[in-house]
């Protein structure tokens, strides 16, 4: 840096000047299951308020590149009975819902094929 800009005068005290920028990476970071959740949640979610929430789950998760909410979709869809609720490629939020066993099947494989295949930095995945 300009040694300049750096050192203060008399008159004035040192001033620094900080330039942060979010460099996204490739990672998932939120992998979150809730396990029985109350209508109330489907509802202001916009999911299938006519379910068994007995045992029904909500998973939700979060990536960057926000386009490989794409890539998750089509895994959960495929990894069992799960309903996709939300998938947005510009925010990279995916929302999925089916039975607490489904749910976590599909959040588990979408989880490891990032990891394992795509070199994803990947969050833990936590349930409640």
């Amino acid at each position: 840096m300009n040694d300049q800009f750096n050192q203060g005068t008399k008159d004035s005290p040192e001033q620094l000047r900080i330039v942060q920028e979010l460099v996204a990476g490739k990672e998932i970071t939120l992998a979150h299951i809730i396990g029985g959740p109350l209508p109330i949640v489907y509802q202001k979610l916009g999911l299938n308020p006519e379910i068994d929430y007995r045992t029904s789950a909500i998973g939700i998760m979060n990536m960057t590149p926000p386009e490989s909410a794409v890539i998750a979709s089509d895994i959960a869809v495929k990894s069992g009975n799960v309903y996709l609720g939300f998938a947005d490629r510009f925010s990279g939020t995916l929302i999925i819902t089916g039975e607490i066993a489904e749910v976590t099947t599909a959040i588990t494989e979408i989880v490891e094929y990032f990891r394992e295949t795509l070199g994803y930095v990947c969050c833990p995945i936590t349930k409640r």
